[in-house]
């Protein structure tokens, strides 16, 4: 091979960009990261955004597929600062009545919360955890032939259904609740197929490995995955935003974490006639409204157990948080949106002052909305936490354009890379033997536009950093 400046050069330093960096310089090659803006970390970026000494998480905050990740787990972060801080409870969900369904690392626990599914919630998950060591990989990865297929194919017809089938197995309005809450982190209507794999993923993972957060902020994560990156004598340069394919320095391979709108505009006059209209079909899913808070005080939930909860759900029963997903799909803003909930402060003291609380919560909302989703949020908390507001001090929104500007690749706010829905599940972005290929030999998209999709987990990057080291650096 001809002399080039790097061997490979990642566009983008979220954690699938760090991930894919890390997977091609541990295997000896020169590699060159380029973040465009000042910090790197993408989604894994924290800062002071209501008042001084308050850390806010900008993107994501609680970290269950990190901690559960095939490739991080390999990875010695500890060693270079990464914390993590795990709350007594994973995640809780309140109902209208002061009750709470909650989900701890426990699965006999989390079961005999549910009084009546007992038995189906320990019958559902207790293969799932029994196998998920044998099946993660696979799960978080492109669809190949399992190394486990039998696990595999259980797992799947767990997964494949909507998870308004899966709740049918379920009695109390607690069980369906808490699956409905899981599922709506797949933003999309409930109705759809695969949303169960969603939420029993998601799940699995609390009774694997916990829910945790990053000690100091997640920002914590991408400055780990960083150091560890250049002790390994990799580069990073931030403040190198690339639109042009004539910005980079020569190498044998680019890979891209960016999504398929920005790849376009990069790269597109290198690709195949169908690769474009390919990438040009992509579809992106709704946005999210984001509030940062500093409070006065920790948030008062009617039901004790939700103090101590690292995330909290907010959208009472199955049937209303459908309705309020499909009702977002279609263009609509409800009036009661589901809210995810996070509150870092109550387990990490290094987030806000002393007695003083953060709190972080989103919305789905139309993509590219501007309207302000601030009040129907508060409203939702304070519905499940009444006395909420008196303890605000001040609070931070992003629309779902002001977390575009935030993160790129944050398209209409969508923070998933593209909707994750069962047409593009293991076809994101385009329908290709390897989903990391662009048709441009030496190019490679890595972000969560591929499979297995969003999430702080970095397998998005380590899968297409195999597949370069397969078809570029292999002999």
């Amino acid at each position: 091979m001809h002399k080039t400046d790097f061997d490979a050069v990642v566009v983008g330093s979220g954690p699938n960009g760090l991930a894919a960096a890390i997977t091609l310089q541990q295997a000896g090659l020169s590699v060159l990261v380029l973040e465009g803006k000042p910090e790197i970390g993408g989604g894994l970026r924290s800062a002071e955004l209501t008042r001084p000494g308050f850390i806010h998480d900008t993107c994501s905050a609680i970290h269950p597929l990190a901690v559960n990740s095939p490739f991080f787990r390999t990875l010695p972060l500890g060693a270079f600062g990464l914390e993590y801080i795990e709350p007594p409870i994973a995640a809780a969900h309140p109902f209208d009545d002061g009750t709470a369904a909650l989900l701890t690392r426990s699965v006999e626990e989390t079961a005999r919360w549910l009084g009546p599914d007992e038995k189906t919630y320990l019958n559902l998950f207790k293969p799932l955890i029994e196998q998920w060591p044998r099946i993660d990989f696979d799960v978080l990865g492109p669809l190949t032939f399992p190394k486990h297929p039998l696990d595999f194919a259980q797992f799947g017809l767990k997964a494949l259904p909507p998870v308004t089938w899966l709740a049918k197995a379920f009695e109390t309005p607690q069980a369906k609740g808490l699956l409905a809450g899981m599922a709506a982190h797949s933003i999309q209507p409930l109705s759809n197929f695969a949303t169960s794999a969603i939420a029993v993923v998601l799940m699995t993972a609390a009774h694997v490995r916990g829910w945790p957060l990053p000690k100091g902020g997640s920002q914590q994560i991408a400055r780990a995955l960083a150091a560890y990156f250049t002790s390994l004598g990799g580069k990073i340069e931030t403040n190198f935003y690339v639109s042009s394919l004539a910005q980079l320095p020569s190498s044998k391979a680019v890979l891209f974490d960016i999504t398929p709108k920005q790849l376009l505009q990069i790269a597109g006059h290198r690709f195949s006639a169908l690769y474009r209209w390919q990438l040009n079909r992509y579809r992106y899913g709704m946005g999210v409204f984001k509030v940062d808070w500093a409070l006065d005080g920790p948030i008062p939930f009617t039901a004790e157990s939700c103090r101590q909860a690292g995330t909290v759900h907010l959208g009472n029963t199955l049937e209303e948080i459908a309705d309020s997903e499909l009702r977002a799909s279609k263009g609509q803003h409800p009036e009661k949106p589901y809210v995810l909930l996070a509150q870092q402060s109550l387990f990490d003291a290094t987030r806000a002052p002393a007695g003083k609380h953060t709190a972080w919560a989103y919305c789905h909302i139309p993509n590219g909305s501007t309207v302000d989703m601030t009040k129907a949020i508060e409203n939702q908390i304070e519905r499940f936490a009444p006395g909420f507001r008196d303890r605000i001090l001040a609070r931070h929104t992003m629309n779902p354009a002001q977390m575009e500007a935030h993160n790129p690749n944050y398209i209409g706010g969508d923070i998933n890379g593209g909707i994750i829905d069962i047409g593009q599940l293991f076809t994101r972005p385009a329908l290709r033997w390897s989903p990391y290929r662009t048709s441009a030999k030496g190019l490679y998209i890595c972000s969560s536009s591929t499979p297995p999709g969003g999430g702080v987990h970095g397998m998005c990057g380590h899968h297409a950093a195999l597949r370069a080291l397969k078809d570029v650096f292999t002999p």
